[in-house]
């Protein structure tokens, strides 16, 4: 269905003429048509997003699997922007190791994981979800690094635009300044079900579509958007815990994805982007309960390996512990951490590369690192930078 999503007007920058596009308030006007097809795949989306919530209760740690899924989120979000860092980047960020060429990427990546928790604590302490949390969150996600000059947690007080040098040429010109503030007020109402309610994952489908079209930030706005479907999830009670992520979905489809939101502009093709959203979460709940589940049979396997090494087994499966809640260590902060004396840890370390579990990544005989091999290899699926 063809509908009008909101009205262009007519402004001018450095005595060039353009269109802005003012979107109108959510839901739309006329209501989205739930085809047969449209339904069957909300009701698989639901369902998908059921089982998963379910896995992460069965968990025997569940925090160790959010360390790291929030981490690869954090990259991929971050890769659609252009970022060029990898999830080793960021765990050897974090370990005070990131490589200086990438460290700009690297910062921007670390910052999404700050923001994220910011928002996450926030919302636990009974914060709703609102503009001014988003402000907040947004501050955290531009505080260091390229985006720290572009207004961190200030909405927009400048005209931007997509794709092209010049509004005028530009693919797509959001809402000027002066009309900022109205859309984000009636996007506000829309997130705390006014004027009326919607089954939460319609809901998340048409908030995202809707931030990015306000674009109310100078910079951020697209990692912004992405990090509030997962709120939004959590606020609604949809999931107990951040466990899924769309930007591995959006990232592989980055031009469908593109397409969609600048189709929901154009034509008010808001059912195509409904597919394209719902199809997103029932892919993305599903790999994320069968990469949960395969972790938890890699874990069980290694433990098993690590019980045959004899005398030194006690202490290599305490180091297997720590690996699995940072797959990339070195021997110092290892033995600090156990309080165990680093020739222990040193051999516990040839002892797990000897069995294939672990791998030296450094080849220099002192400050080594030792990555938990298999381990991060199942993390990093589809976290390899965008050409």
């Amino acid at each position: 269905m063809e509908r009008t999503t909101g009205r262009y007007i007519e402004s001018t920058l450095s005595g060039e003429a353009y269109r802005a596009f003012i979107p109108a308030p959510l839901p739309p006007d006329p209501p989205i048509q739930l085809s047969p097809e449209l339904l069957n795949l909300l009701e698989k989306a639901n369902r998908a997003l059921g089982r998963l919530d379910g896995v992460a209760d069965v968990l025997p740690d569940a925090d160790l699997f959010l360390y790291q899924y929030v981490r690869k989120e954090a990259v991929l979000s971050s890769q659609i922007e252009g970022t060029q860092s990898s999830l080793s980047d960021l765990l050897l960020f974090e370990m005070d190791e990131a490589p200086g060429a990438l460290l700009d990427d690297v910062r921007e990546v670390s910052n999404y994981v700050r923001a994220l928790n910011h928002g996450l604590e926030r919302m636990r302490e009974g914060f709703p979800l609102s503009l001014r949390l988003l402000r907040e969150i947004h501050a955290v996600l531009l505080d260091q690094g390229r985006g720290a000059q572009k207004q961190p947690g200030e909405f927009r007080r400048t005209q931007v635009w997509l794709g092209g040098n010049t509004p005028g040429k530009a693919t797509f010109v959001p809402p000027p300044p002066d009309h900022l503030m109205a859309c984000l007020d009636s996007f506000e109402r829309f997130l705390h079900d006014d004027p009326i309610p919607m089954p939460v994952l319609l809901k998340a489908a048409l908030a995202h579509v809707q931030f990015e079209t306000i674009h109310p930030f100078l910079d951020g706005n697209g990692r912004l958007g992405r990090l509030l479907i997962t709120l939004l999830l959590l606020n609604e009670k949809v999931l107990n815990a951040p466990l899924l992520y769309l930007s591995l979905y959006f990232k592989t489809r980055r031009s469908e994805y593109y397409d969609r939101l600048q189709q929901v502009r154009l034509r008010g093709d808001w059912e195509g982007w409904l597919g394209f959203f719902l199809q997103g979460i029932f892919e993305t709940a599903q790999q994320a309960v069968t990469t949960a589940r395969e972790l938890l049979r890699v874990f069980e396997a290694d433990r098993e390996r690590i019980r045959g090494l004899g005398r030194i087994a006690g202490s290599c499966l305490q180091v297997h512990e720590l690996l699995m809640r940072r797959p990339i260590r070195n021997i110092a902060d290892t033995a600090t951490e156990l309080g165990i004396n680093r020739t222990t840890i040193s051999n516990c370390f040839q002892a797990l590369q000897t069995t294939g579990i672990t791998r030296e990544i450094t080849g220099k005989k002192r400050n080594r690192l030792f990555v938990y091999d298999e381990y991060l290899k199942r993390l990093s699926e589809g976290t390899d930078p965008l050409p």
